[in-house]
């Protein structure tokens, strides 16, 4: 499996009065049993009834939560440390825990003039943005096994196609392979990159050209087991695996992500594989 696997995670920050309470209240709530959660701070005092009332939004009761110190955490019971202060120094943990850093501003703002629905904003916003974390952290546990990837495709829409030819010579220390009025390539070795520039002049680009992310497995066999990983994974498949001898001839298999973005799954044709191209070159299903 790949991504992050945690089985207990320890949130800290000063007080263990809102943001690390709000971490903890909405980890439970994500995980469930799956993940041992706790939260504690090295300085506590009490649960703030701002964070209190913000998670009661959620449905998330945190009125039976007490601060703690983190001086009376296990350090062999944590598998992963995640610290939420900004502008204060955050508690020490002697663990050999891997840690995560994610600065979420106090929204207690006590040294503020604030209505109570001003205040109470502020934890909103707090909450939000750690439940956001919360939701990548917890989209990352038990991915299954992709594509060994080779290289990559991607590319860019952008407003100046010469200005931005320039730039990206700079940025990759390589000059562009090739180009047309519409788009600059690059061929990055060390990045194992072809990387595509796309002027934003209002007209329409085929789908199956260049606009999608790109990722060549190597062989037509990886291009097969790609897809069974990808169905075992759950994601959609656009278009199953097929070799295509129009323009570049490719084995592939197109996916899209869960934001409907396009994404190809390609290996390049070997010298024995281009001699069987068909007359009428229609694309070839792969078993």
């Amino acid at each position: 499996m790949l991504g992050h696997h945690y089985d207990s995670i320890l949130f800290l920050c000063v007080a263990n009065s809102a943001r690390s309470q709000m971490a903890e209240g909405l980890a439970r709530h994500l995980f469930g049993p799956a993940v041992r959660v706790e939260s504690a701070g090295s300085a506590p005092s009490r649960v703030n009834p701002y964070a209190i009332k913000a998670m009661a939004e959620l449905s998330i009761n945190l009125a039976t939560h007490r601060s703690k110190s983190v001086q009376t955490m296990a350090p062999e019971s944590v598998e992963l440390v995640i610290t939420l202060c900004a502008e204060e120094v955050c508690p020490v943990f002697l663990s050999r825990a891997p840690r995560m850093h994610w600065p979420i501003q106090d929204p207690d703002r006590r040294h503020e003039d604030l209505t109570d629905e001003d205040r109470l904003q502020h934890f909103r916003v707090a909450r939000d943005q750690i439940r956001a974390r919360l939701e990548v952290l917890a989209a990352l546990r038990d991915v299954p096994a992709g594509p060994a990837p080779r290289e990559f495709h991607m590319s860019l829409r952008v407003p100046d196609l010469a200005q931005a030819a320039r730039f990206y010579t700079w940025l990759l220390g390589v000059a562009p392979k090739e180009w047309t009025h519409r788009y600059v390539t690059f061929v990055s070795e060390a990045l194992r990159t072809n990387f595509v520039l796309l002027v934003s002049d209002g007209k329409a680009l085929h789908r199956d050209t260049l606009d999608h992310l790109g990722i060549d497995v190597g062989t037509k066999d990886a291009v097969i087991e790609a897809q069974h990983r990808a169905k075992f994974a759950g994601w959609p498949i656009d278009k199953p695996a097929r070799t295509t001898w129009r323009g570049t001839p490719l084995h592939e298999v197109w996916l899209k992500d869960p934001g409907g973005n396009l994404v190809e799954i390609y290996a390049r044709l070997s010298a024995a594989e281009l001699a069987d191209k068909p007359e009428d070159l229609e694309p070839t299903v792969l078993a």
